[in-house]
Formats: structure tokens, C-alpha cells, sequence
């Protein structure tokens, strides 16, 4: 009995030790506040479009995971998914076979994501500042190839994506599980995710171990364009139009989503499952709030204070692993003194 219960209490300390344990704990928390507060939290039909409407995020924040472990930053993905969309809605309205709308709209967001690849790696731009450029120029062309507000009118087949379902389950959430699959299996698997781990942790370290740093910084932001593109076409396809305010905010979401998921903002540290459950923690958070009838604009403050808090989880993680560092540095010297 008694080393049943001590395997049980191991098993606990693991399991808190876990860099997502508390993301978890946060995200069962939520849904058990909000399921005592509507009796229309915990059904079927509203934790379908919750997965639903997450997708999108999650889809992105799979790329984003990787520029971040990386030490990276891409705040160009909202207004991405914004320009994907209204293009292949405006190629959809105009006869374009839909394939070939949509084959656009990832050939868009691949070019914006290889145009801040070359900024940051070509031209050594702060992605922080190359990425808020190159938002307000996919926004831009999100307006200018639109020639009304919101483009409607679009074929039957184009909502077909976005609002079916094989087996119960949305279309879009089979995606965004496809997409958790492989990255997962990218950044924990390869080589090459071995490198975004390296160059998150010291990009000097790993230029001299031979890791082509430009090359795989490079591509993370061409992934992440082409993650974007996807979205937009799930998203796009889900509303039935093309809208080129959609996404205003979206990139907020995804990097709320990233850190509260355990990804480091000092790199080299992150896991696809976390951002998955930070991505759920949104979802959860903005519909638990409008079930119980707090206006939308207090989700603003929610996702504002959830940045916050993850922030500071971030800053307490990095001093505490850097603590018994600290003081093995400090045990070492004073046995070399002693010598």
C-alpha cells in the first residue's frame, strides 16, 4: 500500500514538472468554471465549434511554435490570412476552379512568409519590426485586390471545407489535427528540428556545430506563410466570403496561444501539444464569455491579462531552471578554490 501511494506521489511530481502540467491545469480549470456557469458549455454541439473556430489558430500556431523555439517572431499572420482570403475568393467569384483559388492563396501566404524569411535572414531586419512591416503590407493588399468590403456571392462548393464533417468531426479540426501530427513529428523527430532547438537555444553555437542557421530560418518563415494561407482558406471557407478585415487580431491569439503553452520567449524551448492547449485556453476563454453574457470587448482584456500571466510563468520557469544552475557554477568554484 504504502509503495503504491509513494509511486502515485512520484508520478504527481512528474507530471508538475512537465512544462505544460500547468497549462493543462489552467485550461481544465476554465472549462470547469464555465461549465458550472452555463449549462450550455459542456455539450457536444458547443465544444464542436469551440475545436472549430480553434483550428485555425492551432494551424498557425504549429508554424509559429517553431519560430519562436528559434527565437523568432512572426506578427504577420493575421493580416496573411487576411490576403489569402480575399484572393481566392475574388479568383472563386470570377469562375476560377476552386482548386486553383486556393492553390493561390498558399502560393500568397508562402511569398509573404519567404519575404519576411529574406528581411530577417537576408538583410538581418529585427523580426519584430520586419514582420510589423510586412503586416501592414499583406493587410494592404488584402484591401486593394478586394473591390468591395466583403466579397460574397462565392460558388456552393466554396463553404464545403470549412463546414463539413467526416465522422462527427469537423473538417477544419481534421486539419489542424494533421497539422499537430506532423509538426510535432518535425520538431521532436528530425534533424531539422533539432536544429530550430539549437539555434533557439544559442545561434552562435549552433552556426559553429555546422547548422545551416540561415537556410532553417528561412524556411520557418516560409512555413509559417504557408501555415497562414491554410487557415485563411479554412476560415475563409467556413464564414462564406472574403473579407479582408478578417484576421484583425488573429496574430495576438496565436502568440497568446504559443506562450501560454510553455514556448520560451528566450528560445529554444516549446512543444507543439502546449500550444495546442494554449490555443484551446483561447477558444474556451472567448466562448465561455459569451455564454454567460460578458460583452466581447472584455475578451480583449482576458487575452491581454492571459499574455500577462504567461509572461511572468515564462520569467519564473527561466529563474528557477537557472537557479540550481547558478548554484552548481557557484559549488564548483568553491571546490576548485578549495584545491
Amino acid at each position: 500500500m504504502n509503495e503504491s501511494i509513494s509511486r502515485l506521489r512520484e508520478l504527481v511530481r512528474r507530471f508538475v514538472r512537465q512544462p505544460i502540467a500547468a497549462t493543462l491545469l489552467i485550461l481544465l480549470l476554465l472549462m470547469l468554471v464555465f461549465s458550472l456557469m452555463s449549462d450550455r458549455f459542456l455539450t457536444w454541439e458547443n465544444i464542436q465549434n469551440v475545436t472549430r473556430t480553434s483550428s485555425s489558430v492551432i494551424i498557425v500556431g504549429c508554424a509559429v511554435t517553431l519560430v519562436m523555439v528559434a527565437r523568432g517572431l512572426d506578427l504577420s499572420v493575421g493580416s496573411i490570412l487576411a490576403a489569402c482570403s480575399v484572393l481566392a475568393a475574388i479568383l472563386a467569384s470570377t469562375g476560377t476552379n476552386l482548386v486553383v483559388a486556393y492553390l493561390a492563396a498558399l502560393g500568397l501566404g508562402l511569398a509573404i512568409g519567404a519575404l519576411n524569411g529574406t528581411l530577417v535572414v537576408g538583410f538581418k531586419v529585427t523580426p519584430i519590426i520586419a514582420t510589423l512591416g510586412t503586416l501592414n503590407i499583406a493587410r494592404g493588399i488584402a484591401y486593394l485586390i478586394t473591390p468591395s468590403a466583403i466579397l460574397v456571392g462565392l460558388p456552393p462548393a466554396w463553404s464545403a471545407i470549412g463546414t463539413s464533417s467526416a465522422l462527427g468531426i469537423p473538417l477544419p479540426v481534421l486539419v489542424a489535427v494533421l497539422f499537430i501530427a506532423a509538426f510535432s513529428w518535425l520538431l521532436n523527430r528530425t534533424v531539422f528540428g533539432r536544429y530550430v532547438y539549437a539555434i533557439g537555444g544559442n545561434e552562435e553555437t549552433a552556426r559553429l556545430a555546422g547548422v545551416n542557421v540561415k537556410r532553417v530560418l528561412f524556411l520557418l518563415y516560409l512555413i509559417s506563410g504557408g501555415a497562414a494561407g491554410v487557415a485563411a482558406i479554412l476560415l475563409s471557407s467556413r464564414l462564406g466570403s472574403g473579407d479582408p478585415n478578417i484576421g484583425i487580431g488573429f496574430e495576438f491569439q496565436v502568440i497568446v496561444a504559443v506562450i501560454l503553452g510553455g514556448t520560451s520567449l528566450a528560445g529554444g524551448e516549446g512543444r507543439i501539444s502546449g500550444t495546442v492547449l494554449g490555443a484551446l485556453i483561447v477558444g474556451f476563454l472567448a466562448n465561455g464569455l459569451n455564454l454567460i453574457g460578458v460583452q466581447s470587448f472584455w475578451q480583449y482584456v482576458a487575452q491581454g491579462a492571459a499574455l500577462i500571466v504567461a509572461v511572468i510563468l515564462d520569467r519564473f520557469a527561466r529563474n528557477n531552471r537557472a537557479a540550481p544552475r547558478s548554484r552548481g557554477l557557484s559549488g564548483t568554484k568553491s571546490l576548485g578554490s578549495s584545491k
